[in-house]
């Protein structure tokens, strides 16, 4: 039987038997060659090698957007400042005088170099890669040899963080050994550290997945090397993740109809609870209170909003009571939307604004301990993100059956397939920037569009000369010419479409990141179920790594399955 069906353990055990190799190390810093320089106001400075590393980090990045932010430079100059010699330190103590311009350049020619190596020699760099992910990629967890997510440990660098994050530009150090927590099983041959070296502990701990851990220094949170998201763990975790959310669809309509009705409690406190679980089940907002340790950003979610997060327009844009929110939520992300909403929530938002000043809470009666408990008592296993991954997975379910035509070829239906999931990421703001690419390949693809637009009219011209000939002569092989023609003109005709589809995609898709919704918030078998119906092959829609992920979607999923 399946991995995933085999027999469950007892009592939040997830494993008996564990054995790996520990992390595979970023290799150690190779000093810049002696003729690539570092200026300082005009002048050539030698720099010690931690120093040189660190500029190296910088450098590589001078042609990104990053390193023009007055944040990156300032976090990045402090944290590079710290590292240097008290010589170095007397003498750097500008950024603008600093030339990394030859380091850079020493990079961009290093990198187009690896691109131009001949096919054997990218052929052995290929083996080599082999050989260290079959050492340390795999491990062996109850006699299954699985996969290893990320073995690697980040190399160090700079910090770039997610929307504009205030930490963006400080020092990722290197992690060693000694940083490290191994965690294998007792009766297992344990990990040997790199010559010269130990780890910080050994671990046996069998109710947890992970395999190596260690604390990153920027936000100084916990890293993990983990399983593979193909491995049995995680297939089965992804799918009782789904479970808890289908179980939400038989209970959801009395939820909705609880929380409308204490929308006019005569307790402040549950007014509040329902008001934000209309939001959180509405425009799938995160509870709040997320921030990992060490945060300083001022990220906010629903239950931390504060009056200066929302605008109440009683009448606005041809809309009735419409709430225009503005904050920054996970990663720095800024969630910006315009919302009609019930009547009664907008009532109970002018009430709980009462009084208060901009910096006070929304919901000041309420927190994420306050609202995931009132959670679980209406389900069991019920938080936020169970509403969120519902909602996610009901509207591409519902946008799927109203967007798809079965008459449509694969080109039109993957359209569909997008537009639905592009749903799914606006309600949950999965936004991302135009990428820097975006402009130039529009226009490759508008090339291709137009050369294909005059090979059909050629097409067409070459098909209306055989039809006349055909009249003429009455000749079989004019006859024959014609239907060749036809055949042709069409084939042309469907690249033309597909072609055209494409860029209408590409377009609509330039600031919207679908894939973190379809990886994390969709039932895959919503996707699959999808693609056996209307006969579209999976791998348009998920790529080797996404069918490895969804292997247990993959083989329990027919074209008849409803979320």
């Amino acid at each position: 039987c399946p991995r995933w069906e085999e027999e469950k353990k007892e009592g939040g055990v997830k494993w008996t038997q564990l054995e790996h190799r520990g992390p595979y190390f970023a290799p150690l810093y190779e000093p810049l060659p002696d003729d690539v320089q570092f200026y300082y106001d005009g002048k050539p400075l030698k720099l010690s090698l931690a120093t040189e590393e660190i500029a190296t980090f910088y450098a590589k990045m001078l042609d990104h957007e990053y390193t023009t932010k007055e944040i990156f430079q300032n976090n990045f100059f402090n944290d590079w400042r710290k590292e240097m010699t008290s010589k170095e330190q007397e003498i750097i103590q500008e950024l603008d005088k600093c030339d990394f311009g030859e380091i850079h350049k020493y990079f961009v020619d290093k990198n187009e170099a690896r691109k131009a190596l001949p096919k054997e020699e990218k052929q052995k760099l290929k083996e080599e890669a082999e050989k260290i992910q079959e050492q340390y990629g795999y491990c062996i967890l109850d006699g299954h040899r699985e996969k290893i997510g990320n073995f690697k440990t980040e190399p160090p660098g700079l910090f770039r963080g997610r929307g504009n994050h205030p930490k963006m530009g400080m020092l990722k150090k290197r992690i060693m050994p000694e940083d490290v927590v191994i965690n294998c099983s007792k009766d297992s041959k344990i990990p040997e550290p790199p010559a010269g070296h130990r780890w910080k502990e050994v671990r046996f701990d069998n109710t947890v997945t992970w395999l190596a851990s260690w604390t990153e220094n920027i936000q100084n949170t916990l890293k993990y090397i983990m399983l593979n998201p193909s491995s049995k763990l995680k297939g089965e975790k992804d799918w009782q993740k789904y479970e808890v959310a289908r179980r939400l669809k038989d209970v959801v309509h009395s939820i909705r109809a609880q929380y409308q009705a204490d929308w006019k409690s005569k307790e402040m406190r549950k007014r509040q609870i329902a008001v934000a679980l209309y939001f959180i089940d509405k425009l799938a907002l995160r509870a709040g209170n997320e921030k990992e340790e060490g945060e300083t950003a001022d990220t906010v979610g629903c239950c931390s909003l504060r009056v200066e997060h929302i605008k109440l327009h009683p009448s606005l844009e041809g809309q009735r009571h419409l709430v225009e929110f503005d904050f920054l939520g996970k990663d720095s992300i800024r969630y910006y939307n315009k919302v009609s909403v019930e009547k009664m929530v907008f009532k109970n938002l002018q009430l709980f604004m009462k009084n208060k000043d901009p910096g006070d809470d929304l919901f000041d009666r309420l927190n994420t301990v306050i609202l995931n408990k009132h959670l679980q008592r209406l389900m069991d296993g019920l938080t936020a993100k169970v509403f969120r991954t519902y909602n996610a997975s009901i509207t591409l379910q519902e946008q799927l059956k109203a967007l798809t035509k079965s008459e449509d070829n694969v080109a039109g239906k993957l359209l569909s397939y997008n537009r639905a999931n592009r749903a799914v990421a606006i309600l949950c703001n999965h936004q991302r920037s135009t990428p820097k690419t975006f402009a130039k390949s529009m226009q490759i693809l508008q090339t291709k569009i137009d050369a294909k637009k005059q090979q059909v009219e050629e097409a067409q011209e070459k098909l209306k000369k055989a039809e006349e000939e055909l009249e003429d002569t009455k000749d079989p092989k004019a006859e024959v010419n014609v239907e060749k023609q036809k055949k042709l003109l069409k084939r042309l005709e469907e690249q033309l479409a597909k072609l055209n589809v494409q860029a209408t995609d590409k377009e609509e898709n330039k600031q919207i990141a679908l894939g973190t919704s379809k990886l994390n918030y969709l039932d895959p078998r919503i996707s699959i179920a999808w693609c056996k119906k209307f006969g579209v092959p999976i791998e348009k829609i998920y790529n080797k790594t996404q069918r490895e992920k969804f292997a247990w979607a993959i083989d329990m999923t027919d074209e008849d399955f409803e979320f």
